[in-house]
């Protein structure tokens, strides 16, 4: 049976960053029926990406041929020991249910789970913790079909040297339809998060990270105030001691979501606002400490819609690109309302990896989505550059694959694997295009 081609339709991001008009849309409920709109696609001269939940803010998944959507393919194939074969569109919030039986969890997680685990590993998604890697380097095998239309398996004993490249391939080698991942024994977190004074948390930033489990800490423009979370890892069995259901729908809900989408459009209508606002909102948030399932500290919902742009540095560069961006705000006069987020990662032998071949730190920036973000992104991508920064593959930023292969080491390395896999661009779109190279 063969996977239905639909008329397509326009598509948006969850950001709003970006749309497109794919000329065909597909469903399919099998790998057999993902090789058959493979095929189709090369037959109709027709380019092919899978689409997720839309949650990356650059255009990576774009494309005017045909989109593929996975959503069928979700769940657990197969379980051995501690390795957890997903299907492709399994997404991530719906892994602590999956997982419960098995007592297993994600090593680490970013605080959004809305992706799928397929759309999460191809374009570099990470939580923070200075001896954890991203999502991608848990993972252990790849199943994709290639442009030939044919299955390929990437483990530790067939095409192991294809590993480095398809665990996080940026959706340029093909449809990823399983993935295993090596999980771990399931665990809890005491989360303590606390308002500190951003220069004394710049100053021992490298000593905090190397001293507890996961670090991260969110500073709010136009104050000296940033919000610090750490977070311990205490094996199972433990008793947690969550946030109470009121408690934490004040802070997760109220605060965060309903009333921040407030303050955010106050901001925008009202652009002088924006410091008092931040300078209230610092004092109000954060300051509580709780215990709970792993994946209930990691993540948080995000109702808010914001676009984003990330970038790795080495992590000793942190502090000074930080104070740089800061000075850059105060000194161009910007209203920003979004606090600006940093973490951490451990060095990994991924090729595209942001933590590749290095400790590295992350600065994300966002801008509410229906505000201009351009000027804010671009003057921050300019500081970025000087320290040695990486821009994650899934967020938005200006950089071009001349640029970039000086940052990545093993760039050429991928790019080899590219031809290889992909050598008529099947796969490609305007995005991989620039990055990458034709």
């Amino acid at each position: 049976m063969s996977a239905t081609l639909e008329q397509g339709v326009t598509w948006t991001n969850w950001g709003g960053s970006v749309s497109c008009t794919p000329a065909h849309v597909a469903k399919p409920l099998t790998v057999a029926e993902v090789q058959h709109v493979v095929v189709s696609a090369r037959e109709r001269g027709l380019t092919v990406k899978p689409i997720g939940a839309g949650h990356s803010f650059s255009a990576i998944g774009a494309t005017d041929g045909i989109r593929i959507d996975l959503s069928n393919l979700s769940g657990i194939v197969a379980v051995e020991g501690n390795l957890v074969t997903l299907w492709g569109g399994t997404f991530l919030h719906q892994l602590p249910e999956l997982l419960r039986p098995h007592n297993l969890a994600l090593a680490n997680m970013g605080d959004i789970d809305r992706q799928t685990i397929s759309g999460a590993t191809s374009t570099g998604t990470h939580g923070t913790g200075g001896s954890f890697g991203g999502i991608a380097t848990q993972i252990r095998a790849v199943t994709l079909v290639t442009a030939d239309g044919e299955l390929l398996t990437v483990d530790q004993t067939q095409n192991a040297h294809l590993l480095p490249a398809v665990a996080l391939g940026l959706g340029a080698l093909g449809i990823v339809v399983e993935v295993t991942i090596e999980c771990v024994p399931s665990f809890l977190l005491r989360a303590v998060e606390r308002p500190e004074n951003i220069d004394a948390v710049l100053d021992t930033f490298r000593v905090r990270v190397e001293e507890v489990d996961h670090f991260e800490f969110y500073w709010f423009p136009h104050t000296d105030i940033a919000l610090t979370k750490t977070n311990t890892r205490i094996p199972a069995p433990a008793e947690p001691q969550p946030l109470g259901r009121v408690r934490r729908w004040i802070d997760d809900e109220l605060m965060s979501n309903t009333l921040y989408a407030g303050v955010v459009n106050t901001g925008r209508a009202l652009p002088r606002f924006v410091p008092p606002i931040n300078r209230l909102a610092a004092r109000l948030t954060g300051n509580r400490d709780y215990t709970d399932h792993s994946y209930a500290v990691f993540t948080a919902p995000r109702r808010v819609r914001f676009v984003e742009m990330e970038y790795a540095l080495p992590i000793d560069e942190v502090p000074a690109a930080l104070r740089e961006v800061r000075a850059l705000i105060n000194g161009r006069g910007w209203n920003i309302s979004f606090p600006i987020e940093v973490r951490a990662a451990a060095p990994d032998d991924l090729m595209l990896s942001t933590a590749s071949g290095r400790p590295t730190g992350y600065i994300a920036v966002h801008r509410y989505y229906r505000e201009n973000h351009e000027e804010y992104f671009r003057g921050v991508e300019s500081v970025m550059k000087r320290h040695d920064g990486r821009p994650h593959w899934g967020k938005m930023h200006y950089r071009d694959a001349e640029s970039l292969r000086g940052a990545y080491p093993r760039f050429d390395e991928f790019a080899a694997v590219r031809d290889q896999l992909d050598p008529t661009r099947l796969f490609a779109n305007d995005y991989l295009t620039r990055v990458l190279g034709a």
